[in-house]
């Protein structure tokens, strides 16, 4: 997949990086009706930041950034253009980054952490209610194969019967600062509840930016703006790590006698292998006792596993380079299986199956990823017809409608609509197929991964390329609107100038019993920061759209 970045270059940099935040002191300045000031982006980013580089100054840390990226694991597979016939698979280059940590508002970045033990507290119910994603499943599943495979394969298991009660998440909540009149607050883009990435180099970002506001930005000529940086701590990995580990020791030893282990699912020739990498090696140093850890992938699943013939169905796993050796494996977390690129056949299914009804904890299970869909996240975010200021009914189900945390989900949400024959739904539709108003707008299909996305005008191209009985498998979400700002990317060596955007991604981690509802545990696991180019619709790092970065808060 290649890491290239629709960015915003400007003929002048040094001109915009000085104006792009002096707006005019009306916009500024917002008042409450008791008088009180209320902050924006612009107030409490004024000045020139990121500071302008000399060449040489650019040269220099562009050097640097190359050297400790490489030397500390913030990297990736090069892509084939760079790579050339690496058939050895011995190349690494440095992941796209910014060269200095983006401004974040404090208040907005403290919220989404604070917040994301509910987020998985509530995905963790929506896991268990069958009845909640059977309706979800019937709206989407006419107009989306993928999907409907899905949720075969949970029938299939669910006629049989499910032997493991125990399920895992490692979530990440992604959000964007939204910027109206008054003040800033976060909106929810999306929410992931598979192969949530970057958790390994996401730490690495943040050690980075500290390395540099240490010994780097001191350094250059007009270093004032970078100066007294408030950089957050960032333990994703060992936060997502602690989520692995926790469902390792609950499963327990094994009953045959094999040492247990946890299998990495992974997409063949990944090119982010690093990041998942420093998962791995954060969960074998976790605890006093050792956690064998694999990478499998997901093709060859039914190559080298199998099911115990015993009434728990056991998931044997043997070890290609030593086949002596069987380990059962535990846990089960799946960085391969999300799309349909990952199914080109019926075995692939087959292999998804035999996951499934096994006795392994999956990271995630069938229902979980199911509820993971767009469609879940519009429902729970659409008030009822009949009352647009009440609590919508999905999320009620869930989630007390008068408790605090509740209300603080809420403000999270933006305007999302179903693309039904409802009356919102058909609303939506006037406005997805309005060349003028679908620019505010842009449509979502039940997918994960990045780059599936229609925005703004082509969204009524693509919906006049799809039957209009399957509209309903989308979902039409208003455009998040963040606050300007700069940045530098290195790229390829390169370093690219302009206008960024930038998206927080929240970790969290939850075990729970599918069975009595109980949670095990429910940490808030890290965050994740990537960045675009203000022009760029796409922010996946991995799907070719974004770059790593970190927050500085303001």
């Amino acid at each position: 997949m290649p890491f290239t970045l629709v960015s915003s270059l400007i003929s002048d940099p040094s001109i915009y990086l000085h104006q792009v935040f002096q707006l005019t002191t009306s916009q500024i300045i917002k008042k409450e009706k008791k008088k009180k000031k209320r902050t924006t982006m612009s107030s409490i980013t004024q000045g020139s930041y990121p500071p302008l580089l000399q060449d040489a100054e650019k040269e220099r840390l562009v050097q640097v950034v190359k050297d400790w990226t490489v030397a500390h694991g913030l990297t990736v597979r090069p892509p084939p253009a760079i790579a050339g016939n690496d058939t050895e698979g011995i190349l690494a280059t440095s992941a796209p980054v910014t060269l200095f940590p983006s401004p974040f508002p404090k208040s907005c970045f403290e919220e989404a952490k604070a917040i994301q033990t509910t987020y998985n507290e509530l995905y963790a119910l929506i896991s268990q209610d069958e009845e909640f994603l059977t309706e979800m499943v019937k709206e989407v599943a006419g107009g989306d194969e993928f999907i409907a495979n899905l949720w075969n394969v949970h029938l299939r298991v669910k006629k049989e019967g499910y032997v493991q009660n125990l399920a895992l998440g490692l979530f990440r909540s992604d959000y964007m600062v939204h910027q109206d009149d008054a003040s800033l607050q976060i909106k929810q883009v999306e929410f992931n509840t598979i192969a949530s990435s970057f958790g390994g180099l996401s730490t690495q970002t943040s050690l980075l930016h500290k390395h540099l506001a240490q010994h780097e930005y001191p350094l250059l000529s007009s270093s004032s703006s970078a100066s007294n940086l408030d950089l957050p701590s960032n333990d994703s990995a060992a936060g997502l790590a602690a989520g692995l580990r926790a469902a390792f020791d609950a499963y327990g030893p094994s009953t045959l006698g094999h040492p247990t282990c946890v299998l990495f699912l992974t997409q063949t020739g990944e090119r982010n292998v690093f990041d998942q990498r420093h998962l791995e090696y954060a969960l074998t140093s976790s605890g006093p006792n050792k956690v064998p850890v694999f990478r499998l992938p997901f093709s060859d699943i039914l190559t080298h596993t199998t099911l115990a013939s015993t009434p728990t169905r056991q998931l044997l796993y043997t070890l290609p380079s030593n086949p002596s050796l069987v380990f059962e494996v535990a846990v089960v977390y799946l960085r391969a299986g999300y799309g349909p690129g990952d199914y080109p056949d019926q075995e692939a299914w087959e292999a998804r199956y035999q996951i499934e009804r096994s006795n392994a904890v999956c990271c995630p299970t069938v229902l979980t990823q199911l509820a993971g869909m767009k469609k879940v996240q519009q429902v729970l975010a659409t008030p009822e017809e009949s009352n647009s200021n009440s609590v919508p009914s999905a999320l009620a189900k869930f989630m007390p409608p008068t408790a605090e945390k509740t209300q603080r989900l809420l403000k999270t949400f933006t305007n999302i609509y179903p693309l039904d024959t409802s009356s919102s739904g058909l609303h939506a539709r006037s406005l997805a197929t309005s060349p003028t108003q679908c620019q505010k707008y842009v449509m979502k299909p039940q997918r994960e991964g990045g780059g599936n996305n229609f925005y703004r005008s082509a969204i009524p191209e693509q919906l006049a390329k799809i039957p209009e009985e399957h509209w309903n498998s989308f979902i039409l979400m208003e455009i998040i609107e963040p606050p300007a700002l700069a940045n530098s990317i290195l790229r390829n060596g390169k370093v690219e100038v302009g206008g960024v955007i930038c998206e927080l991604g929240v970790y969290g981690t939850c075990l729970w019993d599918q069975s009595s509802g109980e949670i095990k545990f429910n940490e808030e696991a890290g965050y994740l920061l990537r960045t675009k180019g203000d022009k760029s619709e796409e922010g996946g790092v991995a799907a070719g759209y974004g770059c790593m970065d970190s927050v500085t808060l303001v």
